[in-house]
């Protein structure tokens, strides 16, 4: 039986680049399609105040990355906040990517803020610890694209850190069974990725765009964290 996934997009892309990638919904819809875990998806843009209906029942709720900051105090983020909130008393499993994993961790009691480091882009490697039985495949280190300028500074109680760098410490983390997030865009592809840091080189710096632009030549762990995020939601799953 396929898990059911509620993807909750949070941006609209440049119009140059829908033809090509149509949107992050769509991007994240074609990585779990390389993972082995049966599952189907419906997109929402609640950045354009799409909710799906109350009686439409899901075994988990993804959600993307934005240009958006998750500190924003936007009518749309304060709304997908409340919205959110609801959906953790409730018992739902959740997801979060880059603008999701830190406006969960914002929303459950963490902190989260522009990062003194600056921008992080390219290819970004983590430590793992530790490793939990959802973890499959199992990584020695995990490699991800990143595109982000803010993070995680405070967890939320009770979350436990699973990927850890120098430069961005609270880089995924869940708590127990119902949360899972990563900083890291595990749907991008190289090309996107490349594509993000031309159109922001000046915004960036030569060196900064330099670096992101050679890590490029690296290969990343994406349908991996998808697999992950599949056996975390298939794990424990709730009864509707």
């Amino acid at each position: 039986m396929s898990l059911r996934i509620c993807i909750l997009e949070t941006d609209v892309l440049r119009p140059e680049l829908v033809d090509q990638y149509q949107g992050y919904g769509r991007m994240f819809e074609k990585l779990f399609a390389r993972q082995p875990v049966p599952a189907e998806f419906v997109v929402y843009n609640v950045m354009q105040g799409d909710y799906p209906p109350d009686d439409e029942q899901f075994d988990a709720y993804l959600i993307t990355g934005s240009k958006a900051d998750s500190f924003g105090t936007d009518p749309w983020i304060e709304t997908l906040k409340t919205y959110l909130l609801e959906r953790y008393k409730r018992g739902d499993k959740l997801l979060g990517v880059c603008f999701g994993h830190q406006l969960l961790a914002l929303l459950l009691g963490g902190k989260t803020e522009r990062a003194p480091q600056g921008w992080g882009v390219g290819i970004h490697h983590y430590n793992l610890t530790p490793t939990q039985p959802w973890m499959t495949p199992a990584l020695d280190k995990l490699t991800l694209l990143i595109s982000h300028q803010d993070q995680v500074t405070a967890l939320p109680e009770g979350a436990t850190v699973i990927a850890t760098s120098d430069f961005c410490p609270f880089a995924a983390y869940h708590i127990n069974d119902q949360v899972l997030c990563f900083q890291g865009h595990p749907e991008f592809i190289h090309d996107y990725s490349r594509t993000l840091l031309d159109i922001r080189q000046d915004a960036l710096g030569e060196q900064v765009y330099g670096k992101g632009i050679a890590s490029l030549e690296e290969d990343h762990h994406g349908t991996a964290v998808a697999e992950w995020m599949m056996r975390f939601v298939a794990n424990k799953r709730p009864v509707n």
